[in-house]
């Protein structure tokens, strides 16, 4: 910010709000407010703050709330907490969430409760400003949340108060966590959240209690084991820990929505997508020579049961790639709706970190609730961080404005359920706080950061690095050799037989048409339904089968089931056969392969050779089952936005389209099935080309090695310029 900026006024800040011509920049020009406020906490400023509140535009009145809590002023402070009982429940949100950086306020304490006995989004915002205020008024808190204990609540509510009730470190609240966990008649899920609470306290009394507990056995006595681990003392790190040190790096690297395992079992199902699949691989090349990295930890969700084994194999010092599960009672449906576990996630996390002794690197991806949980673990632990930068959801807001989804009028109610200003505030959060940050090639990368996040990627570009994803083209190439030899008359097996199958499955006149493929999770954003409409609403039904690769078909999240819905409404079930659909629910990163193959070479009698890859996604930040498709030799349509521009070849190895406009997905899927008609190989040839010389799996863990290794370096010697000084 410039001196004229920091000197606009409490006025101009707001009207650059009003005034911006998009969503993104409005979010952005928030923050000016906030800073004049902070500067000024005037009457003048209380006013201006106050008609934002009640006019009709939504971020002008979210962005006052949170320039309420940057003012030195008590009847700002006031304001601020009557906003806990506003009809509008967005404002609600803001104002539990804005209160976080204030000192504590006696009279919020009970309306902050109540929001933590509600639950959800809100619920968990409330709670972190809780905790915050727990250090300074933990007695006051302890008090209030024992009344509201003694409330008639459901069983979910008691357990979000036990959890909270844990999270204030005052005498007043070990003793009846302590009851509260050996209650048998209490609830499971009650006396669950109590044993680990506990955790968080270290005396004798509570050592004891929790060893009785391990005795009992049982859930209550793995949790009470998981408690005894997290109240051990964390061992001082020493200079023998720093890079340098005995052995190579140890990298951390995350992402919680999935079920990740060495074979990819539940690749596309639920949150299962692209990443997974990305950890896998990237962290096998990362040690594949062991020189600088030995050691890759890949955490993400798992059970209570196989928290022990991995805890005591983390422990161990066994060097490789080693999967550590952050253990939870419930899977949430989706990521969306996953921001409740924070405080379960951040133990977790905590807990493997402890557990594998030195990790001179963690490195996180996505603005969800396992960053926000592992970015307070990394600070904790001194662990500097290394973030991948993706405008998100930025790009999302972009794109919904864009096609008249979101307007300013409507944002507060779109953001109560999308946390889209939550969100951003994290992506941009996370990046101040990494040692060094990672972004995804873009055509125009310098202008877009700017723009979208307000990034400048040119100061500093010592601490910033381009890196493109990549894909295992073992994987690939073993995929095309099969589909080859099916194509000239080999008889078809594992996937190859169970895709003859289902395209067999189809009425008789749809057989030996081209398919086209598309892979992915089953989520709005991915654009699965939006493809099926299309496909369907137009003559490219005629000319091709459209085989969609993705889901949870047996059991499908929130985000599944209205995605099924969508492509319901546009071809029933009863007339996929008819039609020529198949939803086939997810399948291995080897299956998929498979497929993609056959979707070139064709099955003879089943498949027709000249098929097509489709991306129908709102948004790609870069792409890695397009590139997969790519590796294959299928011509591909992609958005046009994003990364997919920098690496397909309009035209030529694929289409660029709006995919929000479903008349030009069509114009662009009919191109692509053009092109793939002409069967060049000299097309497919480029294509592969490309990724083997710039996309592939091992050049991107020879990109990011030399990078992690400057990032520890650089936190070893800080961390001994600080020793000089003490």
């Amino acid at each position: 910010m410039t001196a004229s900026e920091a000197a606009m006024g409490i006025q101009t800040a707001m009207d650059r709000i009003t005034e911006a011509p998009t969503i993104v920049q409005a979010l952005q020009a928030a923050d000016d407010v906030a800073f004049e406020a902070g500067r000024d906490p005037g009457v003048r400023t209380l006013r201006v703050l106050s008609a934002a509140l009640v006019g009709s535009d939504d971020i002008a009145a979210i962005a006052a709330v949170h320039a309420l809590a940057e003012m030195n002023d008590e009847a700002a402070g006031a304001l601020l907490v009557t906003l806990l009982d506003d009809e509008r429940r967005f404002i609600v949100e803001h104002a539990a969430w804005a209160l976080g950086r204030r000192p504590a306020r006696p009279a919020a304490i009970a309306p902050l409760i109540s929001l933590v006995i509600a639950g959800g989004f809100t619920g968990m915002l409330a709670q972190h400003t809780l905790e915050k205020w727990a250090a300074g008024s933990g007695e006051l808190l302890a008090v209030a949340l024992l009344s509201a204990a003694t409330g008639e609540v459901g069983v979910e509510a008691r357990v979000r108060l036990a959890e909270t009730l844990g999270l204030v470190r005052h005498p007043l609240t070990t003793a009846p966590l302590c009851t509260l966990a050996s209650d048998t008649t209490a609830p499971p899920a009650v006396r669950e959240a109590a044993v680990a609470a506990l955790g968080q306290r270290a005396d004798a009394d509570v050592i004891a209690h929790l060893e009785d507990l391990v005795a009992e056995g049982g859930l209550i006595g793995d949790l009470a084991r998981l408690a005894l681990i997290d109240a051990d003392p964390p061992r001082t790190r020493t200079t023998a820990d720093d890079a340098g040190g005995d052995g190579g790096l140890t990298v951390a690297q995350l992402f919680l929505h999935a079920d990740i395992d060495p074979a990819l079992s539940a690749s596309g199902a639920g949150d299962n997508g692209g990443i997974a699949t990305l950890l896998v691989r990237l962290g096998d090349a990362l040690i594949s020579d062991g020189s600088v990295v030995d050691r890759v930890l890949t955490l993400s969700r798992g059970t209570v049961a196989q928290a022990g084994p991995d805890l005591l194999q983390m422990a161990g010092g066994e060097r490789g790639h080693l999967y550590g599960h952050v253990p939870l009672t419930s899977i949430p449906a989706s990521s969306a709706t996953a921001w409740h576990l924070r405080v379960t996630v951040r133990r977790g996390i905590r807990r493997l970190l402890r557990a594998a002794g030195r990790v001179d690197v963690l490195h996180l991806r996505m603005a969800d609730v396992g960053s926000l949980a592992a970015a307070d673990v990394a600070r904790e632990l001194g662990i500097p961080t290394v973030f991948t930068v993706a405008p998100d959801p930025h790009s999302v807001i972009a794109s919904l404005e864009r096609s008249g989804r979101l307007s300013r009028e409507d944002f507060g109610e779109v953001d109560r359920t999308e946390h889209f200003w939550f969100r951003s505030h994290l992506v941009q959060s996370l990046a101040a706080s990494a040692a060094h940050s990672v972004f995804f090639p873009r055509p125009e990368l310098e202008r877009d950061m700017r723009a979208l996040i307000g990034i400048d990627i040119t100061s500093h570009p010592e601490r910033h690095t381009v890196v493109a994803e990549g894909v295992d083209l073992a994987i690939v190439d073993d995929a095309l050799s099969r589909a080859v030899a099916v194509a000239a008359g080999a008889r078809p097996e594992g996937p190859f037989a169970e895709l003859a199958a289902l395209i067999d499955g189809l009425s008789p006149a749809r057989r030996e048409l081209p398919l086209l493929v598309t892979v992915g999770r089953m989520h709005r954003i991915k654009g699965m339904a939006a493809l099926v409409g299309a496909w369907a609403g137009s003559d490219l039904a005629d000319r091709a089968n459209l085989l969609v690769v993705g889901g949870d078909l047996a059991d499908p999240s929130s985000d599944e089931r209205h995605q099924l819905d969508l492509i319901d409404a546009a071809v029933p079930a009863p007339e996929r056969a008819e039609r020529g659909l198949v939803i086939a629910g997810h399948r291995s990163n080897d299956v998929a392969a498979a497929w993609l193959a056959a979707a070139r070479f064709g099955i003879p009698g089943t498949i027709a050779p000249g098929g097509a890859y489709v991306c129908a996604s709102v948004k790609e930040e870069f792409g890695l089952a397009i590139l997969e498709a790519m590796a294959t030799g299928l011509v591909v349509v992609a958005p046009d936005s994003g990364g997919p521009a920098t690496y397909v070849d309009d035209g030529d190895t694929g289409f660029l389209t709006d995919t929000a406009d479903p008349a030009a997905l069509v114009s662009a899927i009919g191109r692509a099935l053009d092109a793939a008609a002409d069967g060049d190989p000299r097309r497919a040839e480029r294509s592969r080309t490309l990724v083997a010389e710039r996309f592939t799996i091992q050049g991107m863990a020879a990109t990011l090695t030399p990078m992690y290794l400057n990032v520890a370096r650089h936190e070893a010697e800080l961390r001994r310029t600080a020793g000089l000084l003490t």
